[in-house]
């Protein structure tokens, strides 16, 4: 018995666990700095104040109590907390207790020997971990566990993020809605003036058609813009989940700067973002279970022991008790290749999630930079827009006046209000540009996350495939 086991041992040396290689190129060179101008940061945004509006704050507030996506990934923590539980059961003794009771009934001759039999018995089982095999599971299992705490953050502040943006997308377009409304209203008091110098003799049918077709225009785009609201009002019910509009009193952005965070240095996202924290917790456990496939192919050493007691009546159970120890030893010998496929499996899988990571940093720094070039070139382009609107409003106001004393064409006066009202709603578009590029920046920057004091984090710098 002991040649043969030590046979076993010797044929399982073989595939002995060995930890894999660690490679320094696991995660990709980052740059010192942010090819892009950075603005200064003009407050903390942290948890769910995106913008630093009370009204917003509120309506992110009620996101997370009443979205099913978030509480759906609530659900996926507890599930993997669960796992992670069971995983590490497996390392202590397993105890089942058991009794039992039966009437045994035999016919002997002419007479019938009929007894009662009552028993009772304790079984023991433990797995020796003598690989690691069970231990690499259940830090697979608790890596997975905070893979689904790091995901639960990552849905936060994409569901934080959405209703900001659902949100400039409502008032927004409420604004936009403004300024069409403005202009119709514009436009219909120069067709009465059309109309009453058409009705002088001083205006042609073709100019009071322009005027009017100008008019038809403005309406269209007016119920344009309110089919936007009510989309945007839609959209914000939908990622509050529930099913009516929510009350939104705000008609007009605000003009304040956004509270982003301070975009640090490209380094800083590898603690900051909760979707690159997910990335290194699934690599981590893909690790393990590199590990516990590799283990998977040695022996395995279970020791058992057993109490059973039995007798004819209660006060007779426990006279005579019967126990026994044992030891066992399990070598996998031929499975047709199974247990080598399950460590090739793992070991692709690793290499896959490798790949994710480091495709997950570079996402992030591309997220930062289009954020920052977004901010950058809104602000630019709003600047310059400010310009564009109060020249076109002098020149329609020059028109309208210099068209009431016949000194312009009609031809005119029409140019004039379709470059004024283009302006203001391209200015009122820009300003909602700025916001959503400061919102998209909030999002890239990791929305001031911080991983969870209970989730196990542990950084991973180098992860490689074996």
């Amino acid at each position: 018995m002991s040649c043969l086991a030590a046979g076993v041992l010797l044929l399982g040396g073989c595939a002995a666990v060995q930890p894999p290689p660690e490679d320094a190129a696991a995660a990709p060179a980052l740059p010192v700095h942010w090819a892009s101008p950075v603005p200064p940061a003009q407050g903390v945004a942290t948890g769910v104040s995106a913008l630093g509006v009370a009204e917003l704050d509120a309506l992110i507030h009620a996101a997370h109590a009443q979205s099913p996506d978030l509480a759906a990934a609530i659900a996926r923590v507890q599930q993997a907390d669960a796992v992670a539980r069971s995983a590490g059961a497996s390392l202590l003794p397993a105890v089942t207790g058991t009794l039992d009771a039966r009437r045994q009934a035999r016919a002997g001759g002419q007479a019938e020997v009929a007894g009662n039999q009552i028993g009772a018995g304790l079984a023991a089982s433990y797995e020796l971990d003598a690989w690691g095999r069970l231990g690499a599971e259940r830090t697979s299992a608790q890596a997975l566990r905070t893979a689904s705490v790091h995901d639960r953050g990552a849905v936060q502040i994409t569901l934080t993020a959405a209703v900001a943006q659902a949100w400039l997308q409502l008032v927004g377009g409420r604004e936009r809605l403004a300024i069409a409304e403005l202009n119709l209203h514009g436009a219909e008091r120069v067709l009465a003036v059309v109309e009453s110098r058409a009705r002088a003799g001083a205006a042609t049918q073709l100019e009071l058609a322009q005027q009017r077709g100008l008019v038809a225009t403005q309406r269209q785009v007016l119920e344009a813009r309110r089919q936007q609201v009510s989309g945007a009002h839609t959209v914000l019910a939908a990622l509050l989940g529930q099913a009516q509009w929510p009350v939104v009193q705000a008609s007009a952005l605000p003009t304040t700067q956004a509270l982003a965070p301070a975009a640090g240095s490209p380094a800083d996202l590898l603690v900051r973002r909760p979707d690159i924290a997910r990335a290194e917790a699934r690599l981590q456990a893909a690790h393990a279970d590199v590990a516990a496939a590799r283990a998977a192919l040695l022996p395995r050493i279970s020791l058992s022991a057993s109490l059973g007691t039995g007798g004819s009546n209660l006060p007779r159970v426990f006279d005579n008790p019967l126990y026994s120890l044992a030891a066992a030893l399990a070598a996998p010998i031929f499975n047709g290749g199974r247990l080598a496929a399950d460590r090739d499996a793992a070991q692709a899988r690793q290499a896959e999630l490798l790949a994710q990571y480091r495709a997950s940093i570079v996402a992030a720094v591309s997220d930062v930079e289009q954020a920052l070039q977004a901010v950058a070139g809104t602000q630019a382009q709003r600047m310059a827009q400010a310009q564009v609107v109060q020249q076109a409003q002098q020149a329609a106001t020059l028109a309208q006046s210099r068209y009431r004393a016949g000194a312009e064409t009609l031809l005119t006066l029409v140019d004039a209000q379709r470059t004024l009202y283009a302006a203001q709603d391209m200015a009122a578009q820009l300003h909602q540009a700025e916001w959503q590029a400061q919102v998209a920046l909030y999002r890239a920057l990791g929305g001031g996350w911080q991983p969870d004091a209970d989730a196990g984090v542990r950084r991973v710098a180098v992860m490689a495939q074996p």
